[in-house]
């Protein structure tokens, strides 16, 4: 397994080797899709729980999307996480901090809280592997679809792709990493107040 999910995704999808599509691939990938309804609790506003399905050593990261010249979208399009400049580059704490920040309200951006809506599909698993505690994890892709609604009128919408690290622990499933990449340039939303 790739040591990063930035080497992971870095592999096109067309040339990821296949996890063989056998019992444990599809009994793996059913509990996976489940683990993913953590979308619901966003939806809901349930931010408490939601920190839960959260490992402790999280990296939640967004880089940045570029237009380049042809040929260089595989070294450049991309921010690096720790390198350059990013939507997103935290940890598990920095993220309860912003909900945490939501949560006072008084927060200027989520004050009223938006309506939300994240539809998440086309979930694939790249790659299964035991982590030295012996614990399951899973980089999984998938793709989604974020619609917010503020106030009257704002209206967004998000749409990408999401390159997780899934782990099996003793408390159950837990993200232990994320890389969303979100297909544009310029975000034309007023802000990123949300969770992916």
């Amino acid at each position: 397994m790739p040591e990063t999910l930035e080497t992971a995704a870095a592999v096109t999808p067309a040339a990821a080797p296949r996890l063989p599509r056998d019992a444990r691939y599809y009994d793996t990938k059913r509990e996976i899709e489940e683990f993913l309804y953590e979308a619901n609790l966003l939806d809901e506003r349930r931010f408490q729980e939601w920190l839960g399905t959260l490992a402790d050593d999280l990296r939640y990261f967004m880089p940045m999307e570029y237009n380049v010249k042809f040929g260089e979208h595989a070294t450049r399009e991309l921010t690096r996480r720790d390198q350059e400049m990013s939507w997103f580059n935290e940890g598990k704490w920095s993220v309860g901090k912003r909900v945490e920040q939501i949560m006072t309200g008084v927060h200027w951006a989520e004050e009223p809280l938006s309506r939300v809506c994240r539809l998440v599909s086309n979930v694939q698993l790249r790659a299964m592997s035991t982590n030295a505690a012996g614990e399951l994890e899973v980089d999984v892709t998938s793709r989604f679809l974020i619609y917010q609604n503020r106030c009257e009128y704002e209206e967004y919408f998000f749409v990408g792709d999401r390159f997780d690290r899934i782990r099996r622990t003793a408390d159950g499933w837990k993200l232990a990493q994320r890389e969303i990449r979100i297909h544009q340039n310029v975000l034309l939303a007023k802000n990123l107040s949300i969770f992916f």
